[in-house]
């Protein structure tokens, strides 16, 4: 099987992303990670900032009611709502979704987490891979990465469960469920060595 994309979804500190970066650069191919962020705003004629607040991430309950209710009020008006007015999480997954769809299409591609594991889920030739690394592995990343102190605990909790609740609300999947996903791998050894292996997988 040749592939013409590969989507790899990660826990945060696993080094994913950078596992992603590798691989598009080592096979000559185009990465969507936070150029995704700007593609969206493009689109969506908004802030990169507003886009980034939605990335991966749910809106609480009374957010969403609010911005209902702000909609009913100013169409009651007969007011026109502005574009970035009724930007919100379901407008953004829609349009990452038209996104990571066209990135399929040019092929040659390595989407990097945003549901591209369900968007493309049904085709043939993309594989799609979950990157996972022991706690303490993920601590000692972050660590060089964030903030000095920066609770790292709590971020990785608060990271990985706006990721998990991402898919369930918006593709009703199980942000772990094996079944999505060709391969899953600890890049506990080394990162460059888990993007081999997930090359070789690739055939």
């Amino acid at each position: 099987m040749k592939y013409r994309a590969l989507t790899v979804n990660r826990e945060f500190g696993s080094g994913g992303g950078r596992i992603a970066q590798m691989i598009a650069q080592h096979l000559g191919w185009k990465l969507l990670d936070k150029d995704i962020i700007d593609a969206i705003a493009y689109a969506a004629h908004v802030d990169p900032k507003v886009v980034l607040r939605y990335d991966e991430h749910i809106e609480s309950w009374l957010r969403r009611l609010n911005q209902q209710a702000m909609r009913s009020a100013a169409l009651a008006a007969g007011l026109e709502l502005r574009d970035n007015a009724v930007f919100d999480a379901e407008e953004m997954v829609k349009i990452s979704r038209n996104v990571i769809e066209e990135a399929y299409a040019e092929g040659n591609c390595v989407i990097v987490g945003r549901g591209s594991q369900c968007v493309l889920q049904h085709k043939p030739d993309v594989f799609h891979v979950f990157v996972y690394a022991p706690h303490r592995d993920r601590i000692l990343r972050l660590r060089a990465r964030l903030e000095p102190g920066a609770d790292i605990d709590q971020r990785v909790r608060t990271v990985d469960g706006e990721r998990a609740k991402y898919l369930q609300e918006y593709f009703d999947k199980h942000w772990m469920n094996p079944h999505l996903y060709d391969l899953m791998i600890s890049s506990h050894e080394d990162e460059e060595r888990t993007a081999r292996v997930i090359e070789c997988a690739m055939g």
